[in-house]
């Protein structure tokens, strides 16, 4: 036991060295001129309203919209906003997310082993790549297991000998594993729907990091171009979260609790920066440790649900598949959306 108390000890000292060293290198970096506190804190307020409008804007425009028959998810202009929706996506995990942990876990504030030795940010997100696919694997495979036993459940014995069909009273009934009871939802639906719960999770996460930067960030110099990108941000990446929620076909109070969380994490995680604005420092040691793996952790998320579930799925589906014009017009929209969001990372 006191062999293990003086090896706590002994690494708690070594840890504080380290923190002590990397603190007296980044001494310079925190004397910036732009830093003023008073006049940020007003620019805070405003970006968080002006997100929080752009926020609800963008995620409910397509459920807003599945009135109009031109968009309505049948349909190739449906599509072709997804595919922009979706490169937009992908440039976010590339882009801006990526990047931002690249940054944080090689700083010079960091101690250089083994920070400047391993790439911890391609690790980490290889690690949330696989750790997302296999949540989207189980997560499918669950809901798929409890459609089955619903289904089960509801079909009479006698409904299950007789697969094809049954005439009743001059009608046909249909009895097959789609069309069968009421409780039945399609395997497309499935997908649809553990699609739409994992990349939400995967935007809450880096949004509540984006928030907390420009939270507790005071350089006025660059909170008003970070809100006005921000905001561009949130819209275009709500409306792909918005589309994959209208193919979810969730219920109303499950659209609004997701439009919820999705509108208010950014909003919220500047409100939270603010509040740590005192402790948190940027250029800590832990704080960089702690949202450079973050960061790496929603880059790998996003980039896995951008690539596999959003464009992967729909390219080779039947739609797109059936026509060489529309997968072009796509592919166009794809490289607008990225491209767009690439050159906004300029501001960001």
């Amino acid at each position: 036991m006191a062999s293990n108390l003086k090896k706590v000890s002994i690494f708690i000292i070594f840890m504080a060295c380290l923190c002590t060293k990397a603190l007296s290198q980044c001494e310079d970096q925190t004397n910036n001129p732009c830093n003023n506190k008073s006049k940020a804190l007003p620019l805070k307020l405003i970006g968080i309203a002006a997100i929080l409008v752009t926020s609800i804007i963008g995620v409910s425009l397509p459920l807003l919209t599945r009135s109009i028959p031109a968009l309505s998810p049948d349909r190739s202009l449906f599509v072709i906003v997804k595919a922009f929706a979706s490169g937009i996506i992908l440039a976010t995990g590339f882009m801006h997310v990526l990047p931002d942990s690249f940054d944080m876990l090689r700083s010079p504030c960091l101690d250089g082993n083994p920070w400047q030795r391993f790439p911890f940010t391609g690790f980490v997100a290889m690690l949330s790549a696989v750790f997302t696919l296999m949540v989207d694997s189980m997560a499918t495979s669950m809901y798929t297991r409890t459609n089955n036993a619903v289904a089960d459940e509801d079909v009479e014995p006698r409904d299950q000998e007789m697969p094809l069909a049954v005439i009743n009273d001059g009608g046909m009934h249909l009895h097959g594993h789609h069309h069968g009871p009421k409780g039945t939802v399609g395997q497309q639906l499935l997908r649809y729907r553990v699609v739409a719960m994992v990349l939400e999770l995967g935007i809450v996460a880096h949004s509540i990091v984006i928030g907390l930067g420009v939270g507790a960030s005071n350089d006025v110099c660059t909170i008003k171009p970070l809100v006005a990108a921000l905001c561009f941000h949130q819209m275009f990446e709500g409306m792909g979260l918005g589309g994959c929620i209208l193919q979810a076909e969730y219920k109303t109070l499950k659209k609004t609790v997701m439009i919820f969380f999705f509108s208010v994490t950014t909003p919220f995680g500047i409100v939270l920066g603010i509040l740590l604005s005192k402790s948190y420092k940027e250029n800590s040691p832990g704080a960089l440790i702690a949202v450079g793996v973050l960061n790496a952790s929603s880059a790998g998320l996003l980039i896995y649900m951008a690539l596999v579930d959003l464009l992967a799925a729909d390219f080779m589906g039947p739609k797109l598949q059936g026509s060489i014009k529309l997968q072009m017009k796509s592919y166009a929209a794809v490289l607008l959306g990225a491209g767009g969001m690439s050159l906004m990372s300029k501001w960001a």
